[in-house]
């Protein structure tokens, strides 16, 4: 797989400019240390998925892509009426890396002058769309080639990446993520303080701690 890559100075110059940021949101895992489709788990009245298409669709960020594999006809309703370009990993099971690819196969598909790509992921169910706006907006201010989350301690997604490095993400092998471009340009990387992003959902006891949350408080 190959782009048509510009040079860092040509993002640079066009981020000024105002050029387009997209985003792509990882839903295809398989949910193993949940038992069911987290994907399709209820947070205030919507499905973990929704939630996530909604946020990303209300930010900035156009174009917006969902890559979705494991139960991926079953998970395609939960984008129905909104703007989204779907996309499914059938090699899901190799990892994040794959579905990484996919996605920015088909955001370089829908526009090819995207200029740089935020990546999130569906089970951060307290990142709203103004989080993610302030990835863009600092992106612009400051012309860091990756904008990232710092929660816990940890520095990850959501997060945003210069097109200059879609390269590099496409490459990224089985388990590996986003956090490992992060890690390898720890020098080039802006940081973010988002405590909503230490909130995931990966097991049973995540989803009930969200949920005596969500009874407990307003969020």
């Amino acid at each position: 797989m190959s782009f048509e890559w510009q040079p860092m100075e040509a993002f640079v110059s066009s981020s000024s400019a105002g050029g387009t940021v997209g985003i792509i949101v990882l839903a295809a895992g398989g949910s193993a240390r949940m038992g069911v489709p987290k994907q399709l788990l209820l947070y205030r009245g919507q499905s973990l998925l929704r939630r996530a298409m909604e946020t990303a669709v209300a930010t900035v960020c156009r174009p917006v892509v969902m890559v979705l594999g494991a139960n991926a006809e079953r998970l395609c309703d939960e984008a129905k009426q909104l703007p989204v370009h779907v996309a499914e990993n059938k090699r899901w099971e190799e990892g994040i890396g794959s579905s990484l690819q996919i996605g920015i196969e088909t955001l370089v598909a829908a526009d090819g002058g995207v200029e740089a790509g935020v990546i999130m992921l569906c089970d951060q169910p307290l990142v709203s769309a103004r989080n993610i706006n302030e990835l863009v907006e600092v992106y612009r201010r400051t012309s860091q080639p990756i904008v990232a989350s710092a929660y816990g301690e940890t520095v990850g997604v959501p997060a945003l990446f210069t097109r200059c490095l879609f390269t590099e993400l496409a490459a990224l092998k089985g388990s590996e993520g986003a956090k490992q471009i992060i890690a390898k340009h720890a020098h080039e990387v802006h940081r973010i303080a988002l405590p909503a992003g230490a909130i995931d959902v990966d097991t049973p006891r995540d989803y009930e701690q969200l949920s005596s949350m969500t009874e407990n408080t307003n969020i």
